[in-house]
């Protein structure tokens, strides 16, 4: 996934998401061979390293309350949290059989924060072959196991979970995918919003609200939500990777009606978009119309949609695999900046810095380094938003220090 600004309620410091066929002629907003160069404005550190299974995906909070960033993420048939900033794990919780009527893996495919329970704290949600969530505890770096409950064990393939206020009442909820057929789940090629019950620890699953109802076929990966339509109410967006999946290779986004409950309209925003992954609205060019982002990231490239009529306009065809994405102004110059990664183990990590109307220069950050989930945080307290990033296939954990701002000011 990627990510926006990691965001959910909390009073700790929490850092905080028409069909036009896209072709050669699209407008292109990136300088000539972008990966010639390494930049020298991000420093490296790394939190986990050389674990023996992947690590999908990370978030961060200050669980202890001492003003530095702890991370939770999950591998080796665990869900670890990490105090910052020596890093220490402690198992939060072991995944095993019986918990859902599947089958867990060794670690998370996806995971964000959302405080369930309303205590003030957040707890963690996950995706590992069921959707659940841990209760945080009143001392989280305890070595007392966080309490797991089952959100829903019917959806399958639940690539993405995304925290968001989908129906406006103040309150988060979770959305979350299901991209498997009718042979694994009774709820195929699907995406839902689920409302978090009014008692949630006694819960045996959160209500359903299936919006996209076998309407996301083809390997749906991640969503974003904005307002697409300026109606005042968020909207989904979703791409789809294709092969091994049929009916794949697009992004789209789902308009929510006046009773969210209710049936969403589908709208396609392009096709054939091999490898279709991330998706994000935002405001690229100052012009005050949302806008969208994507990533292609099992396949090349990066574009946007420009708004509101989301003509398509390339920033980079030819990066490979951009699993991860995030939208945020990472120089401090008030717009949107892009960052991606690679996801494989010799994946580039690249930012493009916006000229405040949509035009993109990028730069390397990494090289040889692959991402499954990358994240704007103030790792540092300093002010300014660095990138931790879940290494995937790499094993690690990592996050880049974010200097920009810094020689910004020392050139002066």
């Amino acid at each position: 996934m990627n990510s926006n600004i990691q965001s959910g309620a909390n009073p700790w410091r929490l850092a905080i998401i028409f069909l036009i066929p896209l072709t050669a002629n699209a407008k292109l907003g990136y300088c000539q061979d972008p990966l010639d160069r390494n930049n020298s404005n991000w420093v490296k550190h790394t939190i986990v390293d050389r674990q023996k299974s992947a690590i999908n995906s990370t978030v961060a909070n200050d669980y202890d309350r001492d003003g530095k960033l702890d991370i939770i993420a999950s591998y080796q048939g665990g869900v670890f949290l990490h105090r910052g900033t020596d890093w220490q794990p402690i198992k939060i919780y072991s995944f095993k059989p019986g918990n859902s009527r599947n089958k867990p893996g060794k670690a998370c495919i996806h995971s964000c924060l959302i405080d369930v329970d309303r205590d003030g704290d957040l707890d963690f949600i996950g995706s590992n072959q069921t959707l659940f969530w841990l209760e945080c505890p009143d001392e989280p770096l305890s070595d007392i196991p966080w309490v797991y409950r089952t959100i829903d064990d019917e959806m399958l393939g639940s690539h993405c979970v995304l925290a968001a206020d989908v129906d406006g009442n103040g309150a988060m909820d979770l959305i979350a995918n299901s991209f498997h057929d009718e042979k694994k789940t009774s709820v195929p090629r699907s995406i839902a919003w689920l409302e978090i019950p009014a008692n949630p620890r006694k819960a045996k699953h959160w209500k359903r609200h299936v919006f996209a109802d076998q309407d996301a076929p083809g390997g749906s990966h991640y969503m974003g939500f904005g307002d697409l339509n300026g109606d005042g109410r968020g909207d989904i967006t979703c791409g789809a990777k294709g092969q091994p999946f049929t009916d794949g290779e697009w992004f789209a986004w789902w308009e929510q009606p006046v009773d969210p409950r209710s049936s969403w309209k589908k709208h396609l925003l392009a096709e054939n978009q091999a490898g279709a992954s991330n998706i994000h609205p935002v405001h690229i060019d100052g012009d005050n119309k949302i806008d969208i982002v994507a990533t292609r990231g099992h396949g090349t490239g990066i574009f946007w949609f420009q708004g509101p009529n989301f003509r398509p306009i390339e920033i980079d065809p030819k990066i490979e695999g951009p699993h991860t994405l995030v939208t945020s102004d990472l120089d401090g110059d008030q717009d949107i900046d892009i960052a991606v990664c690679g996801r494989t183990t010799d994946g580039t990590t690249v930012w493009y810095e916006n000229d405040g109307a949509g035009n993109f220069n990028p730069s390397v950050i990494d090289r040889n380094q692959g991402s499954y989930d990358l994240r704007a945080i103030d790792m540092d307290g300093d002010g300014d938003l660095d990138l931790l990033s879940a290494g995937h296939q790499n094993n690690n954990v990592v996050w880049y220090e974010n200097q920009l701002k810094r020689k910004r000011i020392s050139s002066r």
